[in-house]
């Protein structure tokens, strides 16, 4: 008996599908996956820069990025997390956005010296990082990243 309704409904999905049209391909969704990549101890020596081999700044990217410095128990943190993902996703091919929690990256947040949180590293694709602390608006933050970033 449960192999007949297995079988039932098996027929009626195909049926279903040819008479709906294509199915769905998996692209077709939304993407839930968010632009923003968060970064390790060890992803940041790769991806932005090793300061255990250099002590003079040399990014490892090539695009420009901003690098979010975070704690989830950070009221300020959780307010400009989401225009930090609204930036990354209106800059998308153009800025790189990571983000670094700090309470799992303790030798990170210490080796640069990140006291005060949120704090953004702006680098550009040349030249050396500046850093902005607080929550600021999206408004001050989109002006930061084409002064710094000189991106449109």
């Amino acid at each position: 008996m449960k192999k007949l309704l297995f079988l039932s409904l098996g027929v009626a999905m195909i049926f279903m599908n040819s008479i709906a049209g294509e199915p769905a391909k998996p692209e077709d969704k939304a993407n839930p996956v968010s632009p923003v990549i968060h970064l390790t101890n060890e992803t940041f020596k790769q991806q932005i820069f090793n300061y255990e081999i250099s002590r003079e700044w040399k990014y490892a990217g090539t695009k420009p990025a901003i690098i979010d410095f975070y704690a989830n128990w950070c009221g300020p943190c959780r307010v400009i997390s989401p225009i930090l993902e609204e930036i990354a996703g209106e800059y998308n091919g153009k800025i790189i956005v990571y983000k670094v929690d700090t309470d799992k990256e303790r030798l990170l947040s210490q080796n640069l010296g990140i006291q005060s949180l949120p704090t953004i590293l702006l680098i550009p694709a040349q030249g050396h990082p500046q850093v902005i602390m607080g929550a600021l608006p999206k408004d001050q933050l989109v002006k930061a990243i084409q002064d710094v970033l000189l991106v449109k």
